[in-house]
């Protein structure tokens, strides 16, 4: 008795070997267009391994490809297939596809096509960030939504940054809070003068989310400058902000500031003295390596 899935997989395995050999021998017809649909298909097999093979094919030809995955991806009823078309449109990163890729990542009912699709955008640079930045002002996406967003904005990082510096003064504490993180993430790739600025004067910003994100960027980026401005926010009126400053200086690893935290060491707040001391014996642990 015929097994139709058995059937389709065995296809699949024919189908990809065939076009993989035509791509080795410069054979491959790119105009074929029901070539192609079937291709996009492929993305559908139950075997993910197969799916891989599938995605790596199309990625390695291409935008091609890009109008038969957003298509896909908008309508095809077979969710597996939906989220592998997201996930090879990470790999071609067509900013063409940003419109389609925005409403599947707005509006899939599947949790996994929406954080792809996410990635997708990400993968697409400059060219998502105002979509990005419009999500992150709107009042009507959830805040899980929102939190995407932000991680894709600051993935794209130094390539968005004249989007980010233009939203910092942005009337959405969410837009704000999100352009502070991909600036860290900016300052991180090329340690700019002008990124590490705009985090040290973050650092007294009226709100407490902005002054931790700011202070946990410098973390992670080694801009000595800050370090005066990072003591400072050890006096932080709140505690996420003065807990960010301790684990950043800890980063940091310069010895000059154990002294400023010390005095942490008997502070009335327990979580505040056991991130000193980590933070101390972090420092010290540098300066032996």
């Amino acid at each position: 008795m015929d097994n139709p899935v058995l059937d389709i997989q065995a296809a699949n395995d024919i189908l990809i070997q065939q076009v993989n050999d035509q791509i080795s021998l410069g054979t491959f017809d790119n105009s074929d267009r029901q070539l192609l649909s079937q291709l996009v298909e492929g993305l559908g097999d139950p075997r993910g391994l197969v799916r891989l093979r599938f995605a790596e094919t199309i990625g390695e030809i291409g935008e091609l490809f890009t109008p038969f995955l957003t298509e896909a991806l908008a309508n095809h009823p077979n969710v597996v297939l939906r989220r592998a078309a997201a996930k090879t449109m990470t790999i071609i990163a067509d900013p063409s596809a940003v419109p389609n890729l925005l409403y599947s990542f707005l509006n899939d009912p599947d949790t996994v096509v929406r954080s792809s699709s996410a990635g997708a955008l990400a993968r697409t640079g400059e060219a998502s960030a105002s979509a990005l930045l419009g999500i992150l002002e709107s009042s009507d996406q959830p805040q899980d939504i929102k939190g995407q967003a932000a991680w894709a904005l600051a993935f794209i990082g130094a390539d968005a940054a004249e989007h980010l510096y233009k939203a910092l003064n942005s009337e959405s504490l969410d837009v704000r809070c999100a352009v502070i993180g991909a600036i860290g993430h900016v300052a991180q790739e090329q340690l700019d003068e002008k990124s590490c600025n705009i985090l040290i004067s973050a650092l007294t910003d009226p709100e407490p989310i902005i002054r931790t994100e700011a202070t946990a960027a410098f973390g992670q980026v080694n801009y000595p400058a800050a370090i005066p401005h990072l003591i400072l926010a050890l006096q932080d009126s709140d505690i996420g902000v003065r807990k960010a400053a301790i684990n950043a200086l800890g980063k940091i690893g310069n010895p000059t500031v154990i002294k400023s935290l010390q005095p942490l060491l008997n502070d009335e707040e327990e979580v505040l003295r056991v991130l000193a001391k980590l933070a101390i014996a972090q420092i010290n642990r540098q300066e032996q390596e």
